[in-house]
């Protein structure tokens, strides 16, 4: 028992480790990476990095580009000319003109019949032949021929796809679950129900059935929700998967509910309500982003943006700038605003850093410039 209880703790600390979520730091113009409790545990030695994905991270070296992994060490050497992120233990990288897939040894994988190379992503990539466009595994086996002309990226098991003009849905083995005959159409949800567009119409799509909504001049995602919010007579409402108005549209502008509470534009200014359309929060910010898991959000106030709770109490003061585009190299990565696992990264002046939820500074340190935490 005491050696099982020894080798569980073991394994316990080798993963928190090394199977942690890393952020990329930049200092003086070097990038290294620390984990989420501020500790820097690969020194900054990069002339530029990318994200941890697949337990890997791409760095550039005299202008050539390699692949460590969390403790640090090569597993490719530097010498591509750019390498976008792991997936799957398989990433494009380029050399010259050229592109290839190549594993974490860095061997280059048999290329299959394609007019371009696309990244792996839970087990796919696209494949293109005479502007068609499929799907491969990871052994390189087609999964689905070329057949339409637009694949969109997987949304859990599910993808859209266009052929002649028109939108429908298809799962990972290439299998049509929506028929491609709208004219538009969404992110098909787990319980099977997005929203479409036929000819002039938008509605609700639940499995096969079709529902019109009247006068709606646009649907946004549901994201995982039960509710999302539409566009009818010009302003912005919220509606279920029934295709009901929960909120009629009354704002010109509104962002998804989380937390029960979703950010509205009222009177020149930004709110919350909750879901039965109650001003819970008053309208008196410049801006305001969704509530994050951790129960707060962001809201601006004059030029800086600081935190609120439910409640709508600022409790963490108006100082910071919270929006930058990210990435590195020919392959960028979206940056998330608020707080994620209790740590938001912000800008202050000109440097940047993680707060915690209760204000405080991660590790006590600035830095030139700090990315989003992945593994």
């Amino acid at each position: 028992m005491k050696k099982t209880a020894l080798l569980t703790f073991v394994l316990m600390i080798f993963g928190f480790a090394f199977g942690q979520p890393l952020a990329q730091f930049k200092e003086k113009k070097k990038c290294g990476f620390i984990n989420q409790q501020g500790q820097v545990v690969i020194e900054p030695t990069y002339e530029a990095a990318g994200y941890f994905s697949d337990g890997v991270v791409t760095v550039r070296v005299q202008k050539k580009w390699g692949v460590i992994n969390a403790k640090g060490e090569f597993l490719i050497e530097p010498s591509w000319d750019a390498i976008d992120d792991f997936s799957d233990g398989i990433a494009i990288a380029k050399l010259g003109k050229d592109l290839f897939y190549i594993n974490k040894k860095g061997e280059k994988l048999h290329s299959p019949d394609t007019d371009k190379l696309y990244p792996y992503r839970n087990g796919l990539a696209f494949i293109r032949k005479d502007n068609k466009v499929g799907l491969i595994d990871v052994s390189g086996n087609v999964v689905l021929p070329p057949t339409y002309e637009i694949i969109k990226d997987f949304y859990g098991n599910n993808a859209r796809v266009r052929n002649n003009g028109l939108w429908g849905v298809i799962d990972k083995t290439g299998k049509i679950v929506v028929p491609v005959e709208y004219d538009d159409i969404g992110e098909l949800e787990s319980n099977k129900i997005t929203w479409a567009k036929k000819g002039l119409d938008f509605g609700i799509l639940n499995g096969t059935t079709f529902t019109v909504m009247e006068g709606v001049e646009k649907i946004w995602d549901f994201g995982g929700s039960e509710l999302t919010y539409a566009k009818k007579g010009g302003m912005i409402g919220f509606i279920n998967t029934q295709g009901n108005w929960v909120i009629e549209p009354k704002f010109l502008k509104a962002r998804a509910f989380e937390n029960g509470l979703a950010p509205v534009f009222i009177n020149e200014k930004w709110g919350y309500v909750n879901t039965s359309g109650e001003m819970t929060i008053p309208a008196t910010y410049n801006d305001a982003e969704v509530f994050s898991k951790d129960g707060l959000a962001p809201v601006k106030i004059g030029k800086d943006w600081g935190f609120i709770n439910a409640k709508g109490e600022l409790v963490i003061p108006a100082q910071y700038q919270i929006t930058v585009g990210g990435g590195f190299g020919i392959f960028q990565s979206a940056d998330s605003k608020g707080f994620i696992d209790g740590l938001a990264r912000v800008k202050k002046e000109k440097v940047w850093g993680y707060i915690k939820k209760d204000g405080s500074l991660l590790a006590n340190k600035w830095f030139e410039n700090i990315e989003m935490f992945s593994n």
